[in-house]
């Protein structure tokens, strides 16, 4: 599956439209469109058009996001009220999905340390008429950025192999070192540990990587709950992915068209 042409997935922005009606639409242009198996608002392009001349993408009826990273709002258990960061945020897919599916956030902070990345979150958040809190600082070094009031919510998307891409990336293959990995592993131990500073008692916490090597995902986390005795496992209730000791795996799939995504969900006591 790693090797296979990666699919165009839409995400239809469901505070607009239902994905129903968004493939009526496309069918009555004439474009082939499947609706996606793992999440509600997924949608797949039988042939890859331009994105710009794709329906809709100009007016914020959709954005391109792959099937996995589109579970990322419904396992956060949103709410309305809730205060909400998302660390490492660019491009913008996951905070601008958030915004659509939980209009009510008492507030979203939107954490990227390059200044060109972070743009492409503004300029995904104006297209979809959504707002944020947008910082461009690093996410791990708390004293830049944080007012030291507490998240009900922490997404980290952190930085890691993208082994789960690699059908997009296929240099990865050839150019991702041991070396590379050992010192992403440092870089994830902290961010959790700085990021969980952040996080209010009984808030949830939400690390995912687009990776599927067992010690940038399980081992990682098994490592952070051992080491902090004020995080439990929360465990995920889903159907898609395989279940494992901290968290679930989704592999590069040629069936349901995702990619290779882990998820875990920590709750702080």
């Amino acid at each position: 599956a790693s090797n296979a042409r990666p699919p165009l997935t839409l995400r239809v922005n469901l505070a607009r439209q239902s994905r129903e009606q968004y493939l009526q639409k496309l069918s009555s242009l004439g474009i082939q469109a499947t609706p996606g198996l793992l999440a509600n608002s997924a949608i797949y392009l039988s042939e890859p058009m331009p994105v710009h001349n794709i329906p809709g993408f100009a007016e914020g009826e959709l954005s391109v996001q792959d099937e996995a990273s589109q579970l990322v709002a419904g396992t956060l258990r949103l709410e309305p009220g809730l205060q909400l960061l998302d660390a490492c945020a660019a491009p913008g897919g996951k905070t601008s999905h958030i915004l659509e599916s939980e209009h009510s956030l008492t507030r979203l902070v939107a954490i990227e340390k390059e200044k060109s990345r972070l743009f492409r979150i503004e300029e995904n958040l104006q297209r979809l008429k959504l707002a944020a809190t947008l910082v461009c600082a690093d996410a791990a070094v708390l004293a830049s950025w944080w007012d030291g009031e507490g998240f009900d919510r922490v997404l980290l998307d952190a930085p890691c192999s993208a082994t789960g891409v690699i059908r997009r990336h296929p240099d990865i293959k050839l150019l991702r070192t041991p070396e590379q990995v050992t010192e992403l592993l440092v870089t994830q131990q902290q961010l959790l540990r700085n990021l969980w500073q952040c996080l209010k008692p009984g808030g949830l916490f939400l690390y995912t990587t687009c990776s599927i090597l067992p010690e940038e995902n399980q081992a990682q986390i098994r490592q952070f709950l051992d080491s902090h005795h004020d995080a439990k496992y929360e465990g995920i209730a889903a159907d898609w992915g395989v279940e494992c000791e901290t968290g679930r795996q989704l592999l590069p799939s040629t069936s349901s068209g995702a990619d290779g995504f882990f998820f875990s969900l920590l709750r702080k006591c």
